[in-house]
């Protein structure tokens, strides 16, 4: 095992040192982190409540392609990011 031996270097010199070693680290890291968000599935009755609609519209959006649906055995789903990608501004 390799010996470091530190002279003329104060306890809050050292610490400084590392501090400021660890923060260049740190943010090295940060640039090229991407965080990513997860997979949030809603229910018919969640996107009816989030629009304040009610569910016929809500399977009527499903039907004519405004939002596109997912299945797990009966159970209906929709990805958040799809329904809020959905979303289109107005022109006005």
């Amino acid at each position: 095992m390799e010996k470091i031996q530190f002279i003329q270097t104060t306890p809050k010199e050292l610490q400084g040192e590392i501090i400021a070693s660890v923060k260049t680290q740190l943010e090295e890291f940060l640039k090229h982190y991407k965080p990513t968000q997860p997979t949030e599935y809603l229910t018919r009755q969640q996107v009816a409540k989030m629009f304040d609609v009610n569910i016929c519209t809500v399977n009527n959006w499903a039907n004519s392609g405004v939002i596109r649906r997912l299945s797990l055995g009966s159970r209906i789903y929709f990805l958040r990011s799809e329904v809020e990608a959905s979303l289109k501004p107005l022109n006005v």
